[in-house]
Order: C-alpha cells, then structure tokens, then sequence
C-alpha cells in the first residue's frame, strides 16, 4: 500500500522529509538557500519547519517511532 492512502505513513515520510531536509541545511546551507522557490523550494521550506520547530519535531518522531514499534 502507498503511503499516500495510509495516514500513519503519510505522517511519517512527513517527519522523515522535515528531519532531512534539515540535517542537510544543517551540512551544506547553500544547497537549499539558492532553491527558495518552485518545486525545490519545498525542502528549503521543510528545514525551516524543522528548525524553528526543532523540539515539536522531535516529539513527533518519537511519537511515531513508539507507534510503529508497538502499537502496529
């Protein structure tokens, strides 16, 4: 099944998009600095949510990860 008709994996390549996005902004700023607009503009929009957001973020991971490994 895709992830796009199952919520619960929906909302995790959600987090997981936003966590990596992230962690590359974090590696290499100007990869995602020069793309703010358009398609690839996304991303850059996905590390700022995952910045600003950094502890929501987190806590929502580990809400799906405990959800994953226990209630699935």
């Amino acid at each position: 099944m895709s992830a796009l008709f199952n919520f619960q994996s929906l909302l995790t390549v959600i987090a997981l998009l936003i966590c990596t996005c992230t962690y590359v902004h974090a590696l290499l700023p100007s990869l995602l600095d020069k793309n703010k607009t358009g398609l690839l503009g996304t991303f850059w929009k996905c590390a700022r949510i995952g910045e600003r957001l950094s502890p929501y973020v987190g806590a929502s991971c580990v809400a799906l990860a405990v959800s994953l490994l226990f209630l699935s």
